[in-house]
């Protein structure tokens, strides 16, 4: 279904506890969410039938909503069970899945209170986020004109939709020149992270990493922590200030969507994807792959 637009596929999605066809899932153009961003999602994958880390997806979706000052009319466990019906009802395997919560439309003004939150999940079949040659070379990025917010400006440990409109200007500014996704400062001027992606670094047997003090600490990145110190790796979660980028030997990308990531270039600076990337890549392989191997 390659370049078929997305509300005009055909399936299910599971909208405020019903499933509807898909080109039905559809709100008012005077909703909330569209108007002031009072929304927020998951990104999340299904490996063999089964949702990768799924009830950590479920209570983000539910904190994100918190730090939006609203509350979700479902519970972790009824959203793992809504997901997991999703995959079934769509007869999907190894897909995406996009959990929404959003404010809706029965008033139109700054103040939300009044306003019904509303829950979708969609999912669908979906290849790496970059292309299979991209992934082998290792990707390129060029540093963003936008910065990070400082987090008294923004609610930055949601996962919130407003929070991508730079994401979004980033990316589209990179691929104008020729790159794959852009390197984001944060309001210091430090190494945050990509536009929909964390990031890491090695020199010398240690991963370094940009402390998540303004950005999420995403489940991918939890994740690969956890296997690089399995590794043997040592973690160093740190500043890292821009003029540092030339100071390491390789360097990667980690995300629900991005999965794990080689980077070859960041503007000037070049790394060479070798056995520490193939380590994080293969070790992150064999955490999701038993999920499929269970589901078959």
């Amino acid at each position: 279904m390659a370049g078929l637009a997305m509300d005009q596929r055909d399936g299910w999605i599971w909208y405020d506890g019903e499933f509807v066809a898909w080109k039905d899932a559809k709100l008012h153009v005077l909703t909330h969410g569209l108007h002031y961003a009072s929304s927020v999602f998951e990104g999340q994958r299904a490996y063999g039938g089964q949702v990768y880390k799924l009830h950590q997806h479920s209570e983000r979706l539910i904190k994100s909503a918190k730090y939006l000052d609203f509350d979700l009319p479902y519970d972790a466990n009824e959203l793992d069970a809504a997901c997991r019906e999703v995959l079934k009802k769509n007869n999907l395997a190894d897909a995406y899945m996009r959990p929404v919560a959003w404010r809706g439309s029965e008033e139109m003004g700054v103040n939300a209170r009044n306003n019904k939150v509303h829950v979708a999940i969609a999912a669908w079949e979906w290849p790496s986020y970059f292309s299979r040659g991209e992934r082998l070379k290792g990707i390129r990025l060029t540093i963003a004109d936008w910065r990070r917010p400082a987090p008294d400006t923004i609610p930055c440990k949601s996962k919130a939709a407003g929070l991508y409109m730079i994401c979004t200007l980033s990316k589209q500014a990179a691929a104008d020149k020729g790159y794959s996704d852009a390197m984001m400062l944060d309001y210091r001027g430090l190494v945050s992270e990509a536009t929909g992606a964390n990031v890491f670094f090695h020199r010398d047997g240690e991963l370094h990493t940009p402390t998540p003090d303004c950005f999420l600490n995403g489940i991918t990145r939890q994740t690969v922590i956890g296997l690089a110190r399995d590794m043997g790796l040592k973690i160093i979660e740190r500043q890292i200030r821009p003029e540092e980028l030339g100071d390491f030997d390789e360097c990667f990308l980690t995300g629900t969507a991005a999965e794990i990531t080689p980077v070859a270039e960041i503007d000037q600076y070049h790394y060479q994807p070798g056995k520490i990337c193939q380590g994080v890549v293969d070790a992150y392989e064999k955490e999701v792959q038993p999920k499929r191997a269970a589901a078959e």
